[in-house]
């Protein structure tokens, strides 16, 4: 059986955590910052969880992370 490719915009864009879960950036932090509250902007730039629903779609692109 031939090795399988890891898909490579998302092992840019998500990281597995020690538990197993998978890490990724939220959106909307890109432009049209201006009408965005400080706030917002603030809550935007931490890091959060995959949803579970996606999670086994994410763990098919990366095969050996």
């Amino acid at each position: 059986m031939p090795k399988m490719k890891t898909h490579s915009g998302a092992s840019k864009r998500f990281k597995k955590t020690s538990s197993g879960k998978f890490k990724r950036k939220k959106a909307g932090k890109g432009h049209i910052l201006t009408k965005k509250t400080s706030r917002k902007k603030r809550k935007l730039g931490k890091a959060t969880t995959v949803d579970k629903t996606q999670e086994d779609s994410v763990e098919k692109m990366l095969p050996y992370k």
